[in-house]
C-alpha cells in the first residue's frame, strides 16, 4: 500500500519485535533496494538517481568455455554512468528508464586507445501482483517487461581506435521477466527470470540475429539497522548461437556467470546512497564468448519523493 508506514526507520529492536508486520515490510523495501537501485519502494512514489561504475577486465572466455587470462600488454577498463528514474503510475504498477553513458579504455602491445559515448537507452515496467511482505506464506510475485533501444554505436559503426566508442549491440531488445520474493523476519529472499529478445538487423548487405537471451538472478538480503541493507546475489545469462544471412552460426553462443555483493544506507528519509561489487569467475565453463571478464565496482546516488 503506498504511503504506509511500512518502510519507516525503526529506532530500537524492541519495535521492531513489537510489530512483525512493519519489520517485514521493511525488510522488503530496504532489501529490494540493495539489488535493484531503480526500483521504488513501497512507501515511494517517484526517484531520480545516478550511478558510475568501473570494471577492471582480467581475462575472456573463449567459444569452449576456457577462461584465458589477458595477454601481457593488454588491458581494458570500462566505466559507466547511469542517470535514471522511476514513477509509480498505479498503486501496484511503476515505470523505469535509464539513460547510459559507456567509456572504454583499451589496451594492445603498441596502442592505447579511450573513447565512448551513450549507450542503449532502456525503459521498463513493473507491476506487483502480492507483494513479498502481504501475504504469511505466498511470496510476491511480480511481472517484468521493458525495450532497449539501440540508441548506442554498434561495434561494426566504431570509429575510434581499437572500437572504444562501440557502446550498444545496435538493435531493439524486448525482456520480459517473473520476478518471486518472499520476506521471512529481517531477511528477503528472491529469483527472477527474465527473457530478452532482440531484433533483426542488417549493415553492408549483412543481416544478423542474435539469439533469445535468458537470465536468471537469485538473491537473498538482509535488513540492518536504520533500515540500511546487505544482499548477495548470483545471475546467470545465456544465449544460443546466433545466425547471419539465415545461417547458424556454430560456437557463437554465449554464457556469463556473476556475484555480486551489494548494500544500501539511507542518508535521510529521501536521500540513499548505495554500492556493489561484481566479479565474473575466472574459472573455465564459468562462461563462453565473453570478450571481456573482469571485476567491477559501482556506487550510486538515489533521491526519491515519498
Amino acid at each position: 500500500m503506498r504511503g504506509t508506514i511500512a518502510c519507516v526507520v525503526f529506532g530500537a529492536v524492541a519495535a521492531i519485535a513489537a510489530l512483525p508486520s512493519l519489520a517485514h515490510a521493511q525488510a522488503c523495501c530496504a532489501g529490494a533496494a540493495a539489488v535493484t537501485p531503480g526500483r521504488l519502494a513501497l512507501h515511494e512514489d517517484a526517484l531520480v538517481g545516478v550511478d558510475a561504475r568501473v570494471t577492471d577486465g582480467y581475462g575472456s572466455f573463449d567459444p569452449t568455455g576456457t577462461f584465458v587470462s589477458m595477454p601481457a600488454g593488454t588491458s581494458e577498463v570500462d566505466l559507466e554512468q547511469d542517470v535514471f528514474g522511476a514513477i509509480r503510475f498505479a498503486p501496484r504498477a511503476q515505470a523505469a528508464v535509464l539513460v547510459p553513458i559507456i567509456e572504454t579504455r583499451r589496451t594492445v602491445p603498441g596502442e592505447n586507445a579511450f573513447g565512448g559515448g551513450l549507450g542503449d537507452i532502456n525503459v521498463a515496467a513493473r507491476y506487483d501482483f502480492i507483494y513479498s511482505s502481504e501475504a504469511r506464506y505466498v511470496p510476491g510475485i511480480a511481472v517484468l517487461a521493458g525495450v532497449t533501444f539501440p540508441t548506442g554505436t554498434p561495434p561494426e559503426s566504431a570509429t575510434a581506435p581499437l572500437a572504444t566508442n562501440a557502446t550498444g549491440i545496435g538493435a531493439y531488445q524486448g525482456n520480459l521477466g517473473v520476478a518471486v520474493e518472499k520476506v521471512i523476519g529481517p531477511w528477503l529472499v528472491g529469483a527472477t527470470g527474465i527473457l530478452a529478445v532482440r531484433s533483426t538487423r542488417t549493415y553492408s548487405d549483412v543481416t544478423t540475429t542474435l539469439a533469445p537471451q535468458w537470465t536468471a538472478l537469485a538473491v537473498v538480503a538482509r535488513t540492518l539497522s536504520r533500515e540500511a541493507s546487505v544482499a548477495v546475489s548470483v545471475s546467470v545469462t545465456a544465449e544460443g548461437d546466433a545466425t547471419v544471412n539465415d545461417m547458424n552460426q556454430v560456437d557463437t553462443s554465449r554464457r556469463l556467470l556473476a556475484f555480486s555483493l551489494s548494500g544500501a544506507m539511507p542518508v535521510t528519509d529521501r536521500l540513499h546512497l548505495q554500492g556493489a561489487v561484481v566479479i565474473d569467475p575466472p574459472m573455465s565453463a564459468f562462461g563462453a564468448n565473453q570478450p571481456v571478464a573482469g571485476v567491477g565496482v559501482t556506487a550510486t546516488v538515489i533521491y526519491a519523493w515519498l
